[in-house]
């Protein structure tokens, strides 16, 4: 069989399964199983199949996503970020689109702590969408930052997409997650200058208030309390990671404990809440192993099929500039994310851009922290945005035309800093490198 013709019935036939209504996981468990038994020689291959499947969930590394998950669970169900935003807000003084403002600090805190889009946007939505209202707020001035600084949970470690991202490119796992700490950064700077810019031409969408003086001591002391833990939190993940002293499974795992430990600090945690954190990992985690799973196994059935032997040669004799290339695979990425959620692409792209990637001598990691924010793109564009549906479950009342809207600006956020992070590499591999040097 022809390569093409193997990559045709192995994505065509996934593409079709999820088209009928199968989820992501079992659509591609069916495509491997078919996969298995036409390229893998039947009955032998799916002995193979069944020591890969264990090969594919007993790694070390994957020990993150629980962990992760546990601790952004814990930080959604017991409410700590909402002390800690009522801090945040009595530092900034009466700037331009100050509630755009707060939205932006407030989603890269929590996104930082918690590692999912759904909860930060679902979280601040109902939070600051109310007071954006009742200050006089303009819908689009309302609803923008809210999505913008919801999708940062993707970037900015603990990302659990990153960490799947990294076991299918085969990068580290802290690299990878080190990785998105500058391009994340970038991003709530982009966010925040469009806001301050935006407010100062239009003052009208975002009406300038008064403020009441804080005394300096009640700052210092609401940031002691209620954000300075977050930040102990965040190190536990992050700066161990970065210093060397503990791999992302042992940091994942303190930091889950930590955001316990603070929650039960707070008192903020019972017995009625820690169960809902461990049965919403569970389910988030089986979901995710799933996946992960048929994934791996996906890249494998290529492989043996000699698809992804048969895209390289193709890639390299059409003698194209090789960024060229990388453009075309982000711009696909960038067409898919409009339709797909980020798990399906992931799952399906990663594993037949990869070999491509690796075979023109780009650097994974690049490439990989690339996607990332692509995928991050994904969430904000119409009309299948994960994040446009939570915004609407948010606002009910509000048209979804408005909400996308609303978003735009902050896709060209996006896209701008995937523009700079493939100008400038170091963006997303200065960190890492210093992480490896360490």
């Amino acid at each position: 069989m022809e390569w093409w013709m193997a990559l045709l019935l192995l994505i065509g036939g996934t593409v079709l399964l999820m088209f009928m209504g199968l989820p992501v996981g079992v659509s591609f468990l069916f495509a491997n199983l078919i996969g298995t038994l036409v390229f893998m020689g039947g009955l032998s291959g799916f002995k193979l199949l069944i020591l890969n499947l264990e090969e594919s969930l007993t790694s070390f590394g994957l020990l993150t996503v629980p962990m992760f998950i546990l601790m952004g669970e814990v930080m959604f169900h017991s409410k700590m970020a909402l002390r800690a935003i009522d801090a945040l807000d009595y530092w900034i003084g009466r700037v331009p689109g100050r509630l755009g403002l707060l939205a932006v600090a407030s989603g890269t805190i929590f996104g930082a702590t918690s590692g999912s889009t759904i909860a930060t946007t679902s979280m601040l939505g109902s939070l600051l969408i109310p007071e954006m209202e009742r200050r006089g707020y303009q819908k689009t001035m309302c609803i923008g930052p809210i999505l913008g600084s919801g999708a940062l949970a993707m970037l900015i470690p603990p990302s659990i997409l990153a960490v799947i991202l990294a076991t299918l490119v085969e990068v580290s796992v802290g690299g990878m997650l080190i990785a998105g700490i500058l391009p994340g950064l970038l991003l709530a700077s982009f966010y925040a200058i469009y806001i301050l810019i935006r407010c100062w031409i239009q003052p009208e969408i975002a009406p300038p208030y008064d403020i009441s003086p804080i005394p300096l001591i009640k700052k210092l002391k609401e940031m002691t309390i209620y954000v300075l833990p977050l930040g102990l939190i965040i190190f536990l993940v992050v700066g161990i990671i970065f210093l060397g002293m503990a791999t992302p499974s042992e940091a994942a795992a303190m930091g889950a404990i930590g955001s316990i430990i603070l929650s039960v600090f707070y008192g903020e945690m019972n017995w009625e809440i820690f169960r809902k954190c461990i049965f919403g990992t569970i389910k988030m985690t089986t979901f995710m192993f799933i996946i992960i799973m048929a994934s791996m196994i996906f890249s494998q059935i290529l492989a043996f099929s000699g698809a992804s032997s048969g895209l390289i040669q193709a890639v390299v004799k059409l003698e194209l500039p090789s960024l060229l290339v990388l453009i075309s695979m982000q711009v696909t990425l960038l067409f898919l994310g409009c339709f797909m959620d980020n798990l399906s692409i992931a799952v399906i792209v990663v594993p037949i851009f990869m070999p491509v990637i690796k075979a023109l001598g780009f650097d994974p990691l690049w490439v990989a922290a690339m996607t990332l924010i692509n995928m991050d793109l994904g969430n904000l564009t119409p009309p299948f945005g994960l994040q446009l549906f939570v915004m609407k479950g948010i606002q009910p009342m509000t048209p979804m035309a408005v909400i996308i809207r609303s978003a735009l600006p902050f896709v060209l956020c996006e896209v701008l800093a995937l523009i700079a992070i493939m100008i400038f590499p170091d963006i997303a591999l200065y960190l890492p490198s210093l992480m490896r040097k360490g």
